[in-house]
């Protein structure tokens, strides 16, 4: 093995996130999805193949074409910026101006090192400037940035900056506390520990709010 993948497998098997934006390549949407379709279900073909299994077997037949539909439309799908969902704000009129958390978002996301699945709640809180954004929204949004393979600090980080620039507000937090597949199911497989992240910005950076933040989201975790 070469030093630098040796360096590469350090870094996938420790978690460590390179960078805070998705890395796609430019000509990342040169092709259509029945394209990319097309040509993942030739690779899953190969792995298989290779792995000996008979992909004769009726078993078998329709797992590279159900593979290959599955990253493009399903747990991939957030890597589309045409799939980003649209996030309609509406104006503050009844003046409610104390915090608003929805807490418990389920999240399904993928780990970019081993592509096994990371599996969470979210807990999004904002401070209206103005404007507020319907509660679904929220999800969507975390929905949306999960589906990509992901580093939990940056599917943090991303949704924090989505809402802040949708609700033109610096008063956004998010908490994920999610179980790695990679951690839980290889390597040490310990099936018992869960990662946590945070990211605070504006009036979340404030130790008092951020305390009455996780209050509402019983997490004890300090940051």
């Amino acid at each position: 093995m070469c030093k630098s993948d040796a360096l590469h497998d350090e870094i996938g098997n420790n978690h460590i996130g390179t960078s805070d934006y998705t890395p796609l390549k430019a000509s990342a949407f040169d092709i259509s999805d029945d394209e990319k379709i097309e040509l993942i279900k030739k690779d899953v073909e190969n792995i298989l193949n290779t792995l000996g299994m008979d992909l004769t077997d009726d078993s078998l037949k329709g797992t590279p074409n159900r593979v290959a539909k599955m990253f493009v439309k399903e747990i991939f799908g957030g890597l589309n910026p045409a799939k980003k969902p649209s996030s309609s704000t509406f104006d503050n009129k009844y003046k409610y101006g104390e915090m608003l958390v929805e807490k418990n978002i389920v999240v399904y996301s993928t780990c970019e090192h081993h592509l096994l699945p990371i599996v969470g709640r979210a807990h999004v809180a904002y401070i209206s400037n103005g404007k507020v954004v319907g509660l679904s929204k929220m999800n969507r949004i975390v929905d949306y940035y999960a589906k990509r393979p992901q580093v939990q600090e940056r599917l943090t980080i991303q949704i924090v900056e989505e809402l802040k620039r949708v609700l033109n507000t610096e008063d956004v937090a998010c908490v994920i506390d999610a179980k790695h597949l990679c951690v839980n199911s290889r390597g040490i497989r310990d099936i018992e520990s869960s990662t946590v992240t945070a990211e605070y910005s504006g009036a979340f950076k404030n130790e008092n709010t951020r305390k009455e933040f996780l209050n509402y989201i019983q997490l004890e975790t300090k940051f």
